[in-house]
Order: structure tokens, then C-alpha cells, then sequence
């Protein structure tokens, strides 16, 4: 059996000295303004950044108005500094899990890519821009008419007809509709008649995150090979857990927050012969790079939720760089370079 790729890290050395935190705040699309804070930590005359994706902007005032408190000054390895992490909030951990490992990977004076054994290829990445209220093939079209060959990732809603489906096939740019089961406060409810329409509608097109009840499932039962999950995956044992058996995940870092649990994750998917495609949380700061990053090295052909950062912005805009980019990593660390962040 392979070595696990935690065991590459664990024993990693990191020294801290201190650290500090930096709010971003930005309108993004789908009309609202995404609030993110930034770790950086700070040892032996170098930073490692992370950054903390939890969707509340109150939280993020909790943790400025806090400032930097926790006890992280010492040396540690990886190991011990995930150990010492009290932190339930698994996008919090992640921000000084990914911080705490970008940090330590320049002290070593090595890449993450090096250390998993694995070469950086350029990233596929899809768009998510929601359709608007009400819905629209009009967002899709725009898109299209700056670059034919862009791919979309849409969240079918109640208010979903017959005609938004059809027009959105005749595109054939879906890959992936999100039915959003898992979110407790977003439309739609389990609806079988809306799965059967999207699965039926969009044929080619992963369906991802169904609420699974007796009449979905039975809705979704000749489109199982579609079917794929990200919003329950949190561990190995949530892979274990579902209803039946994935041949695709959609795989989100910062759901996972420890590092150890992630890639214990890309270990078990690699066994099982389970596909991936990555996922973003609308990062405004290094925590986009880093999944990219990801991507590169762990599913960089899967229609991959992790655009350059200015495909967020409010509006469509021209001259954005184009599906596949190239591997952009940094010289050492767990850093990498989003494409078109400065356009």
C-alpha cells in the first residue's frame, strides 16, 4: 500500500513568531458582498498566508474585533500545530492549517507540488455566475458571446421552467447543475419533479448535492452515474456514509479544515477509483490561488468551480484569461498565482 500523503507533511518543522489578520471585503456576483480574512503567519524571516472562508460577514468582525490572540508562537511540526488548534469551525481551521503549511513549506525551502510527488498541469475551471432573479439563460448567452468556450456550473431553483432548461441545453455549456439539498435557508426544497426536469433536461451535466428522499431518489435513480456530492463531504467517513457508492466528488478544502483529513480524502478517492472537480467559496485573497493549486495536482481535467478571481466581479468583462491556466506556483510554499487578479 502507498504511504499516506499525510505522512509527506506531518513531520514537517514550523517556527512562528506571530501573527497578524486582514479583513477583504468585495460586491461579488450573485448580488452580494463577500466578506473574507486573511491569516499570516509569521516565522523565521517569512509569511504563510491562509485565508478564512466562513460566509458570515459577523464572524469575521468577531475575529478582527478579537485580533491576533491565539497562543501559536513556538515550534512546532505541522503535526502538533494541528493538534494544538482548538477550532470547530472547519473554514477557520483551514485558514491556519493552509497558512500554517504555506509557512512551513518556505522554511524548508520546498513546493507543495514537490513534496506530494506530483507536476502541476494547467486547471480546467468552469463559471458560476447564478441566472438572476428570475432566472435567465440571458447570463449564460453574455458569457458565451465574450468566449465560446466557457463552461457553466448552475443551481437549479423552484422557479426553474421547462423553457429556462431547454435553452440552457441548447447551449451545451452546463456541466454541472447544483441542486443545493444540503443548505438548509436556499431554495429549492426537495423537489422530484424539478431533479427529473434538470436530469432528464441536461442530460450530459453532473448533478450535484440532490436532498435525498424517496421520491428524489427514485427521480434520480437512472442518472446515478451523474449524481455527485460537496456540501456533506467533510471527511473520508462522510465518503463512506453515503447512499451509494460516488464516482465523483467535488472536493472543497476548507470543508475538510485539517489538512490531514484532506488529503486522507485524495487517498481514499485515488483507491476507489472516485473522479474530483474542485470547488471555491468566492475567496478574495490567497485562499483562491490555493485551490487551484489543488486542482493542478489532484483533478485538473474536472469542471472545476475555481475561476480566476475576477470571474466573481459583479458584471461580465472581456479579456479575462481562459479555460485551461497554466500551473502558476510559486518557488516554494502553498502559494500560487490567480491569473487576471490585477486586470
Amino acid at each position: 500500500m502507498a504511504e499516506s500523503l499525510w505522512k509527506h507533511f506531518a513531520e514537517l518543522p514550523l517556527q512562528i513568531e506571530g501573527y497578524a489578520l486582514e479583513r477583504l471585503e468585495k460586491p461579488v456576483t450573485r448580488g452580494f458582498t463577500r466578506v473574507t480574512t486573511i491569516v499570516r503567519l509569521r516565522g523565521g524571516g517569512g509569511e504563510g498566508l491562509g485565508e478564512d472562508v466562513t460566509w458570515y460577514p459577523e464572524h469575521h468582525d468577531r475575529e478582527q474585533a478579537a485580533g491576533p490572540v491565539l497562543p501559536l508562537a513556538g515550534s512546532w511540526s505541522l503535526e502538533t500545530f494541528s493538534a494544538g488548534l482548538e477550532m470547530p469551525d472547519p473554514h477557520r481551521r483551514w485558514a491556519y492549517e493552509s497558512a500554517a503549511l504555506d509557512l512551513a513549506l518556505r522554511q524548508a525551502g520546498a513546493t507543495f507540488a514537490a513534496v506530494v510527488g506530483r507536476e502541476p498541469k494547467p486547471v480546467a475551471f468552469v463559471i458560476s455566475p447564478g441566472l438572476g432573479t428570475p432566472p435567465t439563460s440571458a447570463v449564460v448567452r453574455r458569457w458565451l458571446e465574450l468566449e465560446p468556450g466557457h463552461r457553466f456550473k448552475v443551481d437549479p431553483g423552484s422557479d426553474w421552467t421547462d423553457e429556462l432548461i431547454t435553452e440552457l441545453a441548447e447551449t451545451r455549456a452546463v456541466v454541472t447543475a447544483d441542486y443545493k439539498g444540503y443548505y438548509t435557508d436556499q431554495d429549492p426544497p426537495p423537489d422530484a419533479d424539478l431533479y427529473r426536469r434538470v436530469a432528464e433536461g441536461l442530460p450530459e451535466a453532473y448533478l450535484e448535492d440532490p436532498a435525498l428522499t424517496d421520491e428524489t431518489e427514485l427521480a434520480l435513480e437512472p442518472h446515478r452515474e451523474r449524481v455527485t456530492w460537496d456540501a456533506p463531504i467533510h471527511s473520508v467517513a462522510d465518503v463512506e456514509q453515503l447512499s451509494f457508492p460516488p464516482r465523483t466528488l467535488n472536493s472543497k478544502p476548507s470543508r475538510f479544515g485539517r489538512l490531514e483529513e484532506l488529503l486522507a480524502f485524495y487517498d481514499h478517492c485515488e483507491t476507489h477509483g472516485i473522479t474530483l472537480y474542485g470547488g471555491g467559496m468566492f475567496e478574495l485573497g490567497p485562499g483562491r490561488g490555493q485551490i487551484q493549486y489543488l486542482a493542478s495536482l489532484f483533478h485538473p481535467d474536472g469542471p472545476n468551480d475555481v475561476a480566476p478571481r475576477r470571474y466573481n466581479d459583479p458584471e461580465p468583462r472581456p479579456g479575462l484569461p481562459v479555460s485551461p491556466i497554466e500551473p502558476a506556483q510559486e518557488a516554494a510554499g502553498f502559494r500560487w498565482s490567480d491569473p487576471g487578479a490585477t486586470l
